[in-house]
């Protein structure tokens, strides 16, 4: 049998007569494709753009399945802190002391706050305990607002009882006197961002005078502040917008090459926001670089396929064919890279978090849909529009990246030098990769910059305090009132004592020291007394005098449940970088494995709080990044061999794609970026999109090589045409990413931009210089001994280098 007939080739001898079905019917095909973009705009005003708390967790880690039990009892980390600072005197003032009960108020009513879970020095809780001459124990709060006009006398009084107090000092009034904290936590399921930033902000006008600043910190407030930035947001897209039909304009100047690109960009938008809606999802404020993404990559697709198709013109008079060419020369491939794209996406929702699972799902479809309304839709609209009465594309600066790459790789010792100098950077990547952290790499939130008004108050209130970051470790125990055993509380109390030998913990507290200074107090303050009792009805002796001393109820409830089954142990820290976290966790599971069974009945669980919530958020990311990379990596290599019938080409994208991944690590490393839930979808797509300019270069020399017959000069023509699209596009991407950079005042997404353009920059290298390189020093069979069937399709004789997979169209 003739190995060029169609029989020989039966499955892309079907999809052949497809293709000529499809472009026997173009106006019902793109009249389908038109209703669709109808029905999904329909769907667009029933999507929200919000944030939700619970998205950003991963709900199946350890860690948050015991945020999820505690935080009603003992507090989560949707936690607001307001330092309230004076500059000129100390907080013993009897302005000062009124003015910190005023916000403790104004917090107390936030929306959707814990009324149990809030805390100052001058809050009702917190309560001065001592013993009285009849031998009883008392309590009162310190400060009391029907009695404001305090004497220098009670002044001094207050200040040196409040100091003698170490779960008021310290953790609520910082060490120089200056500063007092207000800590309020929110309830999850009534979290208003928006209306609690607000409130806020006008506690802070409100409350504003000299000598006096008030900072502001925690989670709600991080998210609060990115609110705030969605009209700029809007304004950036604009300007994108602006900047990409500009260049548009420039490189084309011609209607077709500015309008049917841009025709893309907006359907492509439209049917990604009405997949989000038919979803359910939210889009949220800190993910929108993602959907951004995919519509420039609709737009990039669509300037391939223009800029075929005028050069098609050049050499086919009628414009049908013209646009049957560039669809029978680019859909394939196109669509190979499409699928790369999503895969990159779908696999983020192998991973834990609410969040990237949500944007694995509507991205990936999203993504795929380019394949209708780019790779087939554009082709069949130039078939049915008029021809162009000028074809030809002028000279322009865009035209010099391709010649410079052209002549820079002009025969075999000029690849191999280049596949040098890629060897010694990929090695150098290794080494820098190697720096990248797991994490937040600096103090504050990566989110804004550091001289950013949250970041500021963060700063401030963690150089005036031990520490405002909050890690819970919870023991739990099989009995009621099994935390009332003196093995336990002792256990707890060795515990303590070994994580306070981590310099990064500033304090802590918990049931075995309330213990121990009820004991003191009740033997005359004697300090000997400060120890944790043998009985276990001593011990549950103390806790029942020291919630009787309490007129409000629930004094212990920060400390036991209500069964004295659980305890909550605190611990104080200054940040929640990456490495702060990775010691503090690593601390508790060495004391854990070293005790555990000891005690019978004891269990230590971890972690909540704010460190035990960005702990379990920074193991998911690590662990999604250690699948999804070397899947992304797997899929694509057997899509693309299998595409092409050879391991070597499935070999040459999987260089290309560990060359620009590995710089990009290294990158990271350089700029101490780390791996987070932020970071890792961004590194996903990255891979994804770039290998498309890799695969769109190696289809071309491809098909160079059959009208040409050298390998030569098949890879300078494919570096001259191809190589140009791959420029221009990279180039129009990284016009409308750079926009982030220069103007988004929220850090991630213009650091999340420069990784990207980081990324484009190392793919479209790896494409323009590595990808010919190869084939140059290689000579791949599927390339060098490729043949066109009678149906126009590409094929490659099968040998022993490559291995025969299946049969398929270039």
């Amino acid at each position: 049998m003739d190995k060029r007939s169609a029989e020989a080739h039966k499955a892309t001898h079907w999809l052949h007569c497809f293709e000529e079905a499809v472009f026997n019917s173009p106006k019902v095909i793109l009249s389908l494709i038109l209703m669709a973009t109808l029905f999904f705009a329909a769907q667009i005003p029933s999507v929200k753009i919000y944030s939700d708390f619970a998205d950003l967790l991963p709900q199946t880690h350890p860690y948050i399945e015991l945020h999820n039990e505690i935080k009603e009892s003992f507090g989560g980390a949707n936690v607001i802190i307001v330092g309230v600072e004076f500059t000129e005197h100390d907080i013993f003032n009897n302005e000062a002391l009124a003015r910190i009960h005023r916000i403790t108020q104004a917090v107390d009513s936030l929306p959707g706050v814990n009324h149990n879970l809030v805390v100052s020095v001058t809050h009702r809780n917190s309560r001065k305990v001592w013993l009285t001459a009849e031998g009883n124990v008392n309590s009162e709060p310190y400060y009391n607002p029907e009695h404001t006009d305090l004497s220098n006398q009670e002044l001094a009084l207050l200040r040196k009882d409040i100091v003698a107090d170490a779960r008021v000092y310290g953790p609520l009034v910082s060490p120089d006197k200056h500063m007092a904290l207000v800590k309020a936590q929110l309830i999850e399921g009534q979290l208003d961002y928006a209306a609690t930033f607000t409130k806020i902000q006008e506690l802070r006008q409100l409350e504003a005078a000299d000598g006096v600043r008030i900072h502001v910190t925690g989670q709600p407030m991080l998210v609060g502040w990115a609110y705030q930035y969605l009209n700029q947001i809007i304004e950036i897209f604009l300007f994108t917008a602006l900047i990409m039909l500009a260049l548009l304009i420039f490189y084309f100047r011609k209607a077709y090459g500015i309008l049917v690109p841009l025709a893309g960009v907006v359907v492509s938008a439209i049917w990604g926001v009405g997949i989000i809606s038919l979803f359910g999802y939210n889009l949220d404020p800190l993910s929108l670089v993602i959907p951004f993404l995919i519509s420039a990559r609709a737009m990039s697709h669509g300037i391939q396929l223009v800029e075929r198709y005028y050069l098609e013109l050049n050499d086919h008079d009628d414009h049908h064919v013209a646009a049957r060419l560039t669809f029978d020369s680019l859909f394939r491939p196109g669509s190979l890279g499409v699928v790369s794209d999503a895969v990159g996406l779908l696999l983020l929702a192998i991973g834990s978090i609410p969040l990237n699972t949500k944007l694995a799902h509507y991205a990936s479809v999203w993504a795929l849909s380019i394949i209708v309304i780019v790779l087939l839709a554009v082709p069949l609209l130039l078939s049915v529009l008029p021809k162009p009465k000028n074809s030809e594309i002028k000279h322009n600066l865009f035209r010099n990246v391709g010649y410079f790459c052209a002549d820079l790789i002009s025969g075999v010792k000029p690849a191999k030098r280049a596949l040098s100098v890629a060897l010694v950077l990929l090695l150098s990547g290794f080494y820098l990769s190697s720096s990248v952290v797991i994490g937040e790499s600096e103090p504050g939130s990566p989110i804004l910059y550091q001289d950013h008004d949250y970041n500021l108050s963060s700063k401030a209130v963690n150089d005036s305090f031990p520490g405002s970051e909050e890690m819970y470790i919870v023991a739990q125990t099989t009995d009621k009132g099994g935390i009332k055993r003196p093995e336990v509380l002792k256990a707890l109390a060795d515990l303590e004592r070994h994580m306070l030998l981590d310099p990064d913990v500033g304090g802590a507290k918990g049931a075995p020291d309330l213990v121990k200074q009820v004991n003191r107090l009740l033997h005359n303050n004697d300090p000997r007394w400060q120890q944790i009792p043998d009985d276990k009805l001593y011990v549950g002796g103390l806790m029942y005098t020291y919630m009787m001393s309490n007129p409000i109820p629930g004094a212990l409830n920060e400390f036991i449940d209500t069964d004295e089954r659980i305890a909550n142990l605190v611990f104080y820290y200054k940040d929640h970088q990456g490495e702060t976290i990775r010691r503090a966790i690593h601390t508790a599971k060495q004391w854990i494995t070293a005790n555990e069974g000891k005690v019978e009945g004891l269990t230590i669980r971890l972690a909540g709080g704010t460190i035990g919530v960005i702990a379990s958020q920074n193991e998911a990311a690590f662990e999604t990044n250690l699948w999804v990379l070397p899947l992304v990596f797997l899929l694509i290599f057997i899509f693309v061999a299998a595409f092409y019938s050879s391991l070597m080409a499935g070999t040459m994208m999987f260089g290309a794609m560990l060359f620009a991944t590995t710089l990009t690590y290294a990158y990271m490393g350089i700029v101490g970026m780390g791996i987070n839930s932020n970071t890792v979808p961004i590194i996903a797509v990255g891979v994804g999109v770039g290998i498309d300019y890799s695969i769109y270069m190696m289809d071309r020399i491809r098909s160079e090589m059959v009208l040409l017959g050298d390998l030569n000069a098949a890879v300078n023509r494919a570096i001259r045409t191809t190589g140009l699209a791959v420029s221009f596009t990279a180039i129009t991407l990284i016009a409308g990413i750079v926009m982030w950079v220069l103007l988004s005042d929220l850090r991630f997404q213009a650091d999340a931009a420069l990784l990207l353009i980081v990324m484009v920059i190392l793919n479209g290298a790896a494409a323009m210089l590595l990808v010919p390189s190869w084939v140059l020093v290689f000579k791949p069979n599927f390339i060098v001994k490729a043949y066109v069937d009678e149906d126009g399709v590409i094929h490659a004789d099968q040998s022993s280098e490559d291995v025969s997979l299946i049969t398929t169209k270039a």
